[in-house]
């Protein structure tokens, strides 16, 4: 990916270990990295929905895990809206990349059933939060709420570019406008992220 915005160089990566990575040969040692350029390429593009989905992955994992590496595959990911709704199935999307979680579309497993990845993923889960992640390990959970508007509004960025009486230097400062405010949405990572025990 050529010219993307520097900032997403200096986005802290998250790591996870997948020992069907590791089992399969994939790599030796099964350590999974994945930088916010990488969900990027997937979800072929960069929001506020995406950078959210991104920071919840990450301060929940953290939460979850604490000095632990993360167990890809080992992680029930449950979101409280529908796919449709607010476009949350990219928010599913971009958590069944970095958590291996998959609804009913993922690896089913090796003969004997170990490595399943399907039934780990659920929407309009009956929960408080915008997300709960769960170890399948020890059965312990975390509850992730986002809050991109305490810092950003995004629809009054994109508004600006597509209004019937937007400038041409509105149209063409857009993309730069967006991704300022990607930006600041990871710069205040610790006031729209709220991590619920």
């Amino acid at each position: 990916m050529r010219d993307y915005p520097a900032f997403f160089d200096a986005i802290e990566p998250i790591v996870v270990y997948d020992d069907l990575c590791k089992f399969l040969g994939a790599n030796r040692d099964g350590i999974l990295e994945f930088s916010y350029k990488d969900i990027v390429k997937t979800a072929g593009h960069s929001c506020a929905t995406v950078a959210g989905a991104y920071l919840m992955a990450q301060k929940g994992l953290k939460a979850l895990y604490g000095d632990e590496t993360p167990q890809r595959g080992e992680i029930k990911v449950e979101l409280r809206k529908a796919p449709r709704e607010e476009n949350t199935g990219v928010v599913g999307s971009v958590l069944s990349t970095i958590t291996g979680a998959t609804h009913d579309l993922g690896f089913g497993g090796i003969p004997t059933g170990k490595y399943n990845r399907r039934d780990l993923l659920f929407f309009e889960a009956p929960i408080d939060h915008d997300l709960r992640l769960t170890r399948l390990d020890t059965g312990k959970a975390v509850s992730v709420d986002y809050r991109p508007g305490k810092v950003v509004n995004p629809m009054a960025i994109l508004m600006s570019a597509i209004k019937p009486d937007a400038t041409e230097e509105d149209k063409e400062s857009f993309p730069r406008r967006f991704q300022d405010m990607v930006q600041t949405v990871f710069e205040h990572a610790d006031e729209v992220i709220e991590i619920h025990a």
